[in-house]
């Protein structure tokens, strides 16, 4: 179940301070994913100087698409090589483009070499999104490349000691000779959640099982599942591309989805070799999977598409912010901890959202929190609305892990970061043109990516991309 909508967010926005009062900030950004280089550039708007550091070789976060996957393919060896992309070959979006932008840099068709000019482009097209971003509003300067945050903490009044390194260091040496320590004003956390892989370990013999397991996150291409028995876990975007995907190869492909309508489970229809199925009941060392709708399958491989762990391994911040049962906080509307805003905000937590234009509204929140011009609440009220909010999902009967799940409120949400801020909230074609794609999802799951019905939508997007495009 989703959670509730909060009551505040009905409130109206603080005063806005004077602007002779604003100041300028040193501000670290951890990541230079998409909401890195989006946070980059509204703070360098707002006046503040920024540092990015990223540890891959390019911008572009998970959007950096690498072949290789990690030495553990269940990524839970602590010890692993890790790698950062959980991006498959096959990968498109599952959003049309024009949703998809942050509002004055559209996310358009464009000419040249390797551009993929399809409305639901593939991962490729979305990095070159970002690249040309980046670009164009010259981030590339103040971003530090193959360079790990490996301490962010509170230092001396209100300071933050960031501690970086080169991100080939060997981990092994003790001493920190390579790395170098820097003082910041404000730090805002950008490195993503899709890294550290969620399993699903409480399902009875799975850690016992002696067949093949692995996470999504390290999934690339489906040769590897050739002519065997394959069962999947899990009922998200990843899951269902995932499925389809190896399903090309595989013998078979038993897909287990807890929140499937019990009329849904058998054969999945225009499938020959799939089927949907309840909760698995149990495992066994001889290759059985016990469902439970009382079926049975012997399996060769169990992928899990069971989700991440959000993780801040640098972050130290005297136990003012945690991770518990995948909820981040304390955090005031996702963004900042109230003992520490506006100095230490997160980018990028809320899920099931379109997550371009958030980034732009949440740091242009926080960027106008730091330089004054946008006045947060007290402490107090800040921590009082944000225990308002976790009560309320615990009424509602919402689990912890879906303190971030936005899917039934993001636009509310997104209108009330753009309140605060003083500017237009969501255009009305972007909601409609994302329930439009949702229903279309719905109804033609094999082909919505090629199929639609909504040109009137596209058209309306247009003419607001012409007020800013050259």
């Amino acid at each position: 179940m989703p959670p509730p909508i909060n009551s505040i967010l009905r409130q109206p926005p603080p005063p806005l301070p004077l602007m002779s009062s604003l100041t300028t900030r040193h501000v670290a950004v951890i990541g230079a994913g998409a909401a890195g280089l989006i946070a980059a550039r509204e703070l360098r708007r707002e006046g503040h100087h920024v540092v990015v550091f990223e540890r891959g070789e390019q911008v572009g976060g998970t959007w950096v698409y690498t072949p290789e996957s990690e030495s553990d393919p269940l990524g839970v060896d602590p010890k692993r090589r890790v790698v950062h992309s959980s991006l498959y070959d096959s990968l498109r979006t599952n959003l049309p483009r024009e949703c998809m932008g942050v509002r004055d840099y559209p996310f358009e068709r464009r000419e040249g070499k390797d551009r993929d000019p399809r409305r639901f482009p593939g991962h490729r097209e979305v990095l070159m999104y970002l690249q040309d971003f980046a670009a164009d509003f010259g981030i590339g300067e103040v971003v530090r490349l193959q360079t790990e945050v490996v301490i962010a903490g509170l230092g001396e009044e209100g300071k933050w000691r960031v501690r970086s390194r080169p991100s080939n260091h060997n981990r092994m040496r003790s001493d920190d000779c390579d790395c170098v320590d820097e003082i910041y004003d404000a730090v805002v956390v950008c490195n993503g959640h899709y890294v550290q892989p969620r399993i699903a370990d409480n399902i009875p013999g799975i850690t016992a099982w002696r067949g093949k397991q692995m996470h999504s996150h390290n999934y690339r291409t489906p040769e590897p599942f050739q002519d065997q028995v394959i069962v999947l876990i899990g009922g998200a975007a990843s899951a269902v591309d995932i499925s389809r995907d190896i399903a090309t190869v595989a013998k078979e492909v038993h897909i287990v989805d807890r929140s499937l309508n019990e009329n849904a489970i058998g054969k999945l229809p225009g499938h020959d070799n799939m089927w949907l199925h309840s909760m698995i009941d149990s495992v066994h060392q001889d290759g059985r999977v016990i469902f439970k709708d009382g079926d049975t399958v012997g399996a060769e491989i169990i992928v899990h598409c069971t989700g991440y762990k959000y993780d801040f391994p640098f972050l130290e911040t005297n136990g003012e912010v945690s991770v518990d049962e995948n909820r981040v906080g304390p955090l005031y509307k996702h963004v900042f901890p109230p003992a520490l805003a506006p100095w230490l905000s997160f980018v990028g937590l809320p899920w099931k959202v379109v997550p371009f234009p958030m980034f732009e509204l949440q740091t242009k929140w926080i960027a106008g929190a730091l330089s004054n011009r946008l006045a947060l609440p007290s402490k107090e009220e800040m921590t009082q609305d944000t225990e308002a909010f976790y009560s309320s999902l615990e009424a509602s009967g919402t689990p912890k892990r879906y303190t971030h799940n936005m899917a039934n409120y993001q636009w509310d949400y997104d209108n009330w970061i753009a309140d605060q801020c003083g500017i237009p909230g969501i255009e009305e074609w972007r909601v409609e043109m994302y329930k439009f794609a949702s229903k279309n999802k719905r109804l033609r799951p094999e082909s919505y990516r090629d199929e639609w019905d909504d040109d009137e939508l596209v058209l309306e997007a247009q003419r607001d991309f012409s007020k800013y495009l050259n």
